[in-house]
């Protein structure tokens, strides 16, 4: 698989340095067909209201800035650009790059890119309906970009997606740095570094009315240790069932992940870090992870809303060390759809869950046998541009 991705990829590389060329000399991009540029966004503020923090209920709850977001696509002929750059807060990792690839568009069907681009792993593009995602995002299984080539096929029963990923989001090209956890997508961080990863994804499609999508994902890769200087092995396999009828949506997952970092001696292979929105924690090694996903839309005219879309997404992670503490959520909500503005209304609970009342820096790994469920009621409001 590897000796054709590279292979696949060369003869591209130069039509990619053409078009970067091109988008940064207007002068000699008027003189061919005219690109195009779209430039978008989204702005957004969040409520929230946890059961794990007595202060917090005390004065009812917090209101404030969640997330500011720029996106540009351009396109010139068959080459096209897809960048998305976001601003949290600085305890939330501040700035950085979502996604950001180049594509080359062989025909309808197939198509190539080149640079941050989503993993293919699972269902996507969310594997969820709630603003938190589903458990998998927390395990950098949802929605994850790494940087690296895929090439994409869609036909009209099959689609197929095969990429090569050299390493996650680098941002500090160290002899022996460490991998930054300012990130959208979780990612392993601290002393091992994934390294090239290969990523393979097959659905077949079926039904109109009732239509499906049955898949399988496989990956596997490198895991680099800067203090012992050598690579060890990570793997997934994910079998994932999706349908649609009508205003009907479900989705139904299982993966099995196993982690080998070569560790130095005395620390344990049995968790990882990994890290994101500026903050790393533990994980459990080796796993395996099932979803359900399931909504309803229902068209509506009030006032300015239009449609309401209520769900419910659950995730279990299943630890393979016997002492270790699984890990749950949970989240029943509704969208609301009024116009550019999208409102997320959630009650989400989780049980040794980092983001949901844990103490956070082992949650997913070693876990509380003394854990409770805890909750947390949150609005996140959004005007996408």
């Amino acid at each position: 698989m590897r000796s054709k991705l590279l292979n696949f990829a060369c003869p591209k590389l130069a039509v990619v340095g053409c078009f970067i060329f091109l988008f940064s000399h207007p002068q000699i991009r008027a003189q061919d067909d005219k690109p195009s540029l779209d430039l978008g966004g989204a702005l957004r503020f969040n409520y929230n209201l946890s059961s794990w923090k007595e202060g917090q209920k005390d004065r009812g709850g917090d209101f404030g800035y969640d997330m500011f977001r720029i996106n540009v696509n351009a396109a010139w002929k068959d080459l096209y650009l897809d960048a998305e750059y976001r601003w949290y807060s600085e305890a939330f990792g501040g700035g950085f790059l979502k996604q950001a690839w180049i594509g080359y568009r062989f025909s309808e069907k197939s198509e190539v890119q080149l640079g941050l681009s989503q993993v293919p792993f699972g269902i996507q593009q969310y594997n969820s309906h709630n603003w938190f995602f589903n458990l998998t995002y927390y395990m950098g299984l949802e929605d994850d970009h790494d940087m690296g080539i895929k090439y994409l096929y869609e036909g009209e029963h099959f689609e197929y997606d095969l990429a090569f990923y050299k390493n996650a989001e680098e941002q500090i090209f160290g002899n022996n740095s460490e991998a930054s956890s300012s990130r959208y997508s979780y990612d392993i961080v601290g002393r091992n570094k994934e390294i090239n990863q290969f990523n393979a994804k097959v659905i077949y499609k079926t039904g109109e009315e009732f239509r499906q999508r049955i898949g399988a994902s496989a990956q596997y890769g490198g895991i680099y240790n800067l203090d012992t200087e050598e690579t060890g092995t990570h793997n997934g396999l994910a079998l994932h069932y999706e349908f649609f009828i009508k205003n009907w949506n479900l989705k139904l997952q299982g993966m099995r992940i196993d982690h080998d970092p070569k560790n130095p001696e005395g620390k344990s292979d049995e968790t990882l870090q990994m890290g994101a929105y500026g903050a790393p924690y533990s994980v459990a090694s080796d796993f395996n992870l099932y979803s359900l996903a399931v909504s309803k839309s229902v068209p509506v005219k009030l006032g300015p809303i239009s449609k309401l879309e209520f769900y419910n997404d659950f995730g279990f992670m299943d630890k393979k060390v016997e002492e270790f503490e699984d890990s749950f959520m949970n989240v029943t909500g509704v969208l609301v759809t009024a116009g550019q503005l999208y409102t997320y209304i959630d009650y989400a609970a989780g049980y040794n869950h980092s983001w949901l009342g844990g103490n956070f820096v082992d949650d997913f790994a070693e876990g509380n046998p003394n854990a409770k469920w805890e909750a947390r009621f949150n609005i996140n409001i959004g005007y996408y541009f």
